[in-house]
């Protein structure tokens, strides 16, 4: 429970300083506030908690195409950048998957 628990925030964290570098300081504060639905145990907010988490992986996806295509563009080297981009759409994508385990449901119904 507690790694679901950390893995979520981790991502939240991560998506946080997105927003944050883009200057979207309303996501910002959204980012590091969704965690703060945990305290409430009632299955809506397991299901609020997964779509933040599937929009994130989203927004990672769509971010590392396009970074991608600009370093092309300009004949920069974009492999690296997009492997951590990659992997930070996969890491908040299983921090939405683990919430939708059986431990979760039981304790948030």
């Amino acid at each position: 429970m507690a790694f679901r628990l950390v893995l979520f925030i981790l991502a939240a964290a991560l998506t946080a300083a997105h927003f944050f570098r883009a200057e979207n300081y309303a996501m910002v504060a959204l980012s590091l506030a969704t965690p703060l639905l945990f305290l409430y145990r009632k299955p809506a907010s397991l299901v609020l908690l997964q779509l933040a988490a599937y929009g994130a992986a989203a927004n990672w996806l769509i971010v590392a195409l396009l970074l991608v295509q600009m370093r092309q563009q300009i004949g920069r080297p974009w492999t690296v950048a997009a492997i951590i981009l990659g992997a930070v759409a996969l890491l908040t994508l299983l921090a939405g998957l683990l919430l939708n385990s059986r431990v979760m449901r039981q304790r948030y119904n």
